[in-house]
């Protein structure tokens, strides 16, 4: 009898680029890459919390700022920022966007067309003022 040694479930890398965002927003100071691997429960290596981290700071989803001879990083966006900069950026990468934008609003579900709308509406009232 063998026994296979299981590995643990890998993440995807929006699942733990929402996780370190977690972890940031429940701190009100600037957290080293150290304190959110230990917020994590360090089963993450260090060098894939920077990675992470480095990648949320390209994406506007944190800043950093000197702090010794490394960076602390504070959340500026939230998870539903950080869908709507993947969105837009997967929209900025197609020619057609009307047949994106098209297919996406006919693939909604009721609810979500007419939060969608509403949203719509409030944006343009918004920008009348």
């Amino acid at each position: 009898m063998t026994h296979q040694r299981q590995r643990p479930r890998r993440r995807g890398q929006g699942e733990l680029e929402g996780l370190v965002l977690s972890a940031l927003r429940e701190t009100d100071t600037p957290a080293t890459a150290g304190w959110v691997q230990e917020r994590l429960g360090g089963d993450l290596a260090y060098t894939t919390v920077i990675t992470i981290l480095t990648r949320l700071l390209a994406k506007g989803a944190v800043a950093r700022e000197r702090a010794g001879r490394s960076f602390a990083w504070t959340p500026v966006s939230d998870q539903a920022g950080l869908a709507a900069y993947k969105m837009r950026k997967l929209l900025d990468g197609e020619s057609d966007r009307e047949a994106v934008l098209a297919s996406f609003v006919t693939s909604l579900d009721p609810d979500d067309e007419r939060l969608l709308r509403d949203l719509l509406s409030q944006a343009t009232t918004e920008g009348e003022d």
